[in-house]
């Protein structure tokens, strides 16, 4: 709101009142009683039909909606497109010097440096456990084959010692039967029956040979196995080793400004210690909040303008908007990204935040045409077609040195300009047009 438009509004307003309804307390006294209707003909005031009085003059401008682009105006400020506080993933003294804040650095540049301590040896443990563990698998290796021969030994034992055993069986058999029938004697089937049980324990030493080498064949390849484990497990080792070598450089996740001074030489830092907080300037965002009621205008990759509270005037595209809203204020956040290369937009700025949305019809007025009805609704006053005062509701897109662009209104309208503030709905008036403002 202007001071100026508002005060000279406020004394027109106050001229008009005297002039028009105040006028008799300052003119003649014979003249004012000597006042008649014809009096009222002859100085250009028309009477009421029905009271006789004389109507209330307003001046009123002919006004012709016009298309324009609008606008959903936002308050809001600037933030960092990333603030990240660096912090320690391991413990140990600071060695390096100290980086001031406001000091710009580049992605991966050191900020802090931890002393190694016994980390270097740790490593080279890990990489002589690493060349034993390899140094076994050959010759676990080499126990392979030697088991799988001993296993093909073993079957062939047991596949000889069946043989031998079946032989035996029919030997004893036939024995047993020949005995049955008197050629055979008692002797040979002992004979017989002693060789059968002589080769069921060969086939058993030699089934138990098998089980054996079978084992060990076993062993062979579980010995394989744990030679790749402990491979595995050395190389783990290493790299555990490595890494804790890796966190001894602390480095900036991106480019950007120092926001804070580095941790001093000499520090100790324990994990999650602040070592620096680097803020990434570019792009900037800009972030408002869009009421409900407007939410549906605002669209993404929309262009936007802002102005910054110092006066500097930027340009972005809307790249988020919020699909939940605030619980509180129920309003959504929107961000607005813009180019930053200079630096020169700080973080947490105010901003008066335009964004882009689809053409509206409206009237480019005065500002001091706006007035309130007896609901607190603001609006203007209109002269219809029977010369009569009537309250119009208006919507505010947008505020300019030239006035004020209103919507709401018919294509055409008659709006008062002067003398709004003392007549109301249904009453007659004499209106005064100037010329088309448009």
């Amino acid at each position: 709101m202007r001071l100026f438009p508002i005060l000279a509004a406020i004394v027109v307003m106050v001229l008009i009142y005297l002039f028009v309804f105040e006028r008799d307390r300052f003119g003649a006294p014979d003249t004012a009683a000597a006042a008649t209707p014809d009096s009222n003909a002859e100085t250009g005031a028309e009477p009421d039909a029905e009271t006789g009085a004389a109507l209330p003059g307003v001046i009123v401008t002919r006004s012709v909606a016009r298309q324009i682009d609008s606008a959903v105006v936002l308050r809001g400020r600037t933030e960092a497109d990333a603030e990240v506080e660096v912090r320690a993933e391991t413990s140990g003294l600071v060695t390096s010097e100290p980086r001031r804040k406001g000091s710009f650095v580049e992605a991966g540049e050191p900020l802090c440096a931890l002393d190694p301590g016994t980390r270097e040896a740790t490593l080279a443990e890990a990489e002589a456990r690493l060349a034993e563990a390899r140094a076994r698998l050959p010759e676990a290796r080499a126990k392979v084959p030697e088991a799988e021969a001993r296993v093909a030994e073993s079957r062939a034992r047991v596949e000889e010692a069946k043989a031998r055993l079946s032989e035996a069986q029919i030997n004893d058999n036939a024995a047993k039967r020949l005995s049955q029938g008197g050629y055979a004697s008692d002797t040979r089937v002992a004979s017989t029956e002693a060789t059968v049980r002589g080769a069921e324990a060969t086939l058993s030493s030699a089934e138990a040979g098998l089980k054996s080498a079978q084992s060990g064949l076993e062993s062979a390849a579980a010995g394989i196995e744990a030679a790749r484990a402990g491979i595995e497990s050395a190389q783990a080792g290493i790299a555990a080793a490595q890494k804790e070598i890796d966190r001894l450089a602390i480095t900036a996740p991106f480019a950007g400004l120092l926001e804070t001074d580095t941790a001093e030489r000499g520090s100790l830092l324990q994990p999650g210690a602040l070592c620096a907080t680097v803020l990434q300037l570019d792009p900037i965002i800009l972030v408002g909040f869009v009421p409900e009621t407007e939410v549906d205008r605002v669209t993404l990759d929309a262009p936007a303008t802002a102005t910054l509270a110092s006066g500097k005037q930027v340009a972005g595209k809307v790249s988020f908007l919020s699909r939940s809203a605030d619980e509180v204020t129920r309003t959504f956040r929107v961000e607005v990204t813009v180019e930053n290369d200079d630096l020169a937009i700080r973080d947490g700025q105010t901003a008066e935040i335009l964004i882009a949305a689809d053409g509206a019809s409206a009237h480019l007025l005065p500002q001091s045409v706006l007035t309130l009805n007896d609901q607190g609704d603001m609006g203007v006053r209109l002269v219809t077609e029977d010369d009569t005062a009537a309250f119009r509701p208006v919507q505010l897109l947008r505020d300019t040195p030239e006035g004020v662009w209103l919507a709401g209104l018919p294509e055409n309208a008659d709006v008062i300009v002067i003398g709004q503030e003392y007549v109301t709905d249904g009453v007659r008036v004499r209106p005064s047009y100037q010329a088309d403002a448009q």
